[in-house]
């Protein structure tokens, strides 16, 4: 976008206002900074004193173990007539050693339909679309395999969508999939085989466990405090989770028993995951590392996570794990299909439809103007 499209449709006022705002934005922002900036030096000593902070080139010479990355995105392409919803997962391999051990393509699971207009179909097929997820994670053959957001971000979504599942096609094709989906989560969260890690790298977070224990000034989570005191190769020793204000909850539709035992499974492990930074590079940013409880307890699978995040953070302009951002930036061009979707949807009924063609047209199309949005 150039300069001068920037305020383009912006009231002189309004652009001023912001303007000047911006100047005192800067400057409390340089106090906060500069106020880590101070406390480095000590931080970073009393971490030391209480091995907190460690190297990870205490595990000296581990074979380069194999990666991917799994992320999702969904649409609810709001009709005038209907609504156009869509979710998928893509998983994306990483740099790592060639992988020699068959892997099923495709490396995607997609879910496209036509819905009735409601209010609910959002919450829905965004828990569709982690189950989704979730399955390509657990079929993944790779030694570690990253999760896009949190451990504890299905439980939210899959009780959300559970709730409101009734009376939507997406609604009922995540109820029947709803068992599936939950023993991936806690075959996800359980870990047991010691020749694989299941990890969650979130991007964005507001957790504070460390700020909180070593009461850290409150300006900034966890993960850009320790961005500004982690050395390269740095990493914190695992800690419990920040738990909930409220226990964690899962709908159990009908009230089955078999769907009790595997909420319960859940629960018990989600209470347990650890949470570790790393440094991997100086260009990097700290990365916030949720590991369920097998593998953070374990050395040797914790070092192996860690040589995995090393390998897959090597190009100073992306800030996370490569086949995490690879996963990410496919996936997110989801929304730019659909219009192409949409032109055949029409273009089929346009071929039987034996009215004015133009009550097609009007029907599929946007239930808002289109332009300037």
């Amino acid at each position: 976008m150039k300069d001068k499209e920037l305020f383009a449709e912006l009231p002189a006022s309004l652009v001023n206002d912001l303007l000047n705002k911006a100047k005192s934005l800067g400057d409390e922002f340089y106090e906060n900074l500069n106020e880590i900036n101070q406390m480095r030096e000590t931080v970073r000593n009393t971490l030391y004193q209480q091995r907190f902070i460690q190297s990870a080139l205490e595990f000296g010479n581990i074979p380069s173990p194999t990666t991917c990355g799994v992320d999702g995105s969904y649409v609810v392409e709001r009709l005038l007539a209907t609504d156009l919803v869509v979710g998928a997962a893509v998983a994306f391999e990483g740099m790592s050693a060639p992988e020699t051990r068959y892997w099923e393509f495709p490396h995607h699971k997609v879910y496209i339909n036509m819905e009735k207009h409601n209010p609910d179909t959002n919450s829905v097929v965004r828990g569709l679309m982690m189950g989704l997820e979730l399955e390509l994670a657990t079929n993944a053959p790779h030694d570690v395999v990253f999760l896009d957001g949190s451990l504890t971000t299905p439980i939210i979504y899959f009780n959300q969508a559970i709730s409101k599942a009734q009376g939507t096609a997406v609604g009922d094709l995540f109820v029947e999939n709803y068992v599936r989906f939950l023993k991936c989560y806690r075959k996800i969260l359980y870990s047991s085989r010691t020749d694989k890690a299941w990890v969650a790298i979130p991007k964005y977070t507001s957790k504070r466990e460390l700020g909180e224990h070593f009461k850290w000034p409150g300006h900034f989570d966890d993960r850009a405090f320790l961005t500004n005191v982690l050395g390269t190769g740095e990493f914190t020793e695992p800690v419990d989770m920040q738990k909930p204000n409220s226990e964690w909850h899962l709908g159990n539709p009908n009230n089955r028993k078999d769907i009790e035992e595997l909420i319960d499974d859940i629960i018990a492990q989600l209470n347990q995951i650890k949470v570790m930074y790393y440094k991997p590079a100086r260009w990097m940013p700290a990365l916030r590392i949720e590991l369920p409880s097998a593998v953070a307890q374990n050395r040797n699978r914790m070092a192996v996570v860690l040589i995995a995040l090393k390998n897959e953070c090597c190009n100073p302009s992306i800030f996370e794990p490569f086949p995490l951002y690879m996963s990410d930036r496919m996936v997110k061009h989801l929304s730019s299909s659909i219009p192409a979707v949409r032109q055949m949807v029409s273009r089929s009924v346009a071929k039987k439809f034996d009215g004015d063609l133009g009550e097609v047209f009007l029907n599929l199309h946007g239930y808002r103007t289109e332009t300037g949005r």
